[in-house]
């Protein structure tokens, strides 16, 4: 035993004083300072992966969510969005103003100029016809005056009226020809005829009669029976 302590005591020495060693302890020596430093780090790892074996993972799972259903998740939300502010109705909407009717026999052409569809023009041609008549029975009456196109009197027939009571009369038993003639809804002819008549019967009772003795059509008669007394 003692022999081969005093051999390994022996090559140990042999060793550390071989130029092998020199160049090793050469290589790792170090200062006590860079001992103490080497110490210190080596301690900060170990306590650092001992820390994984001592503190216990979290338990929540990460799972990956697809992009797709996020985008139509937020597509949801602002249809939604839109909904409830497209839906949303004023509870009380605001009062409309009336809008004023114009009455045919007692307008002016600046009044009529007012309406959708009426120019100057127009205005004034509804006025010289409304003279030529003696006034308007009716606001279909319109759909007379040259250039007034449907359209148009659909626009405003609904803001006109006409006052029959305003409308000046021809007294049939006592006109002459001028008197009669000025209505257009009579031909020369019809009024001669007209004439002839009361000078042969001495009076004429009503249209009626001018329609059963073929003077007048019953059309006809329902044009002027407003627009004459008897």
């Amino acid at each position: 035993m003692s022999e081969r302590f005093t051999k390994l005591q022996c090559l140990t020495a042999f060793f550390m004083k071989s130029p092998f060693f020199e160049q090793i302890k050469g290589w790792f020596g170090f200062t006590r300072r860079e001992r103490r430093s080497t110490f210190i780090l080596l301690f900060i790892i170990c306590v650092v992966a001992g820390l994984r074996f001592i503190v216990p993972p979290p338990e929540g799972t990460v799972e990956a969510v697809a992009l797709e259903g996020f985008v139509n998740i937020q597509d949801t939300a602002l249809r939604k969005e839109k909904v409830i502010r497209y839906s949303k109705v004023p509870s009380s909407p605001p009062a409309l103003k009336p809008r004023p009717v114009i009455e045919l026999n007692t307008c002016d052409s600046s009044m009529l100029e007012a309406l959708p569809g009426l120019g100057p023009v127009l205005s004034s041609r509804i006025i010289r016809y409304r003279n030529l008549l003696g006034g308007y029975v009716s606001a279909e009456q319109l759909r007379e005056v040259y250039g007034l196109s449907d359209e148009t009197f659909n626009l405003i027939s609904k803001r006109v009226t006409a006052d029959t009571s305003l409308v000046r009369k021809i007294e049939v038993n006592t006109a002459g020809y001028r008197d009669i003639i000025r209505l257009p809804y009579f031909t020369r002819e019809e009024v001669s005829a007209i004439l002839k008549y009361r000078e042969l019967m001495g009076k004429i009772s009503g249209p009626d009669e001018l329609v059963e003795n073929k003077i007048i059509t019953k059309e006809k008669a329902e044009k002027v029976r407003l627009y004459m007394v008897y």
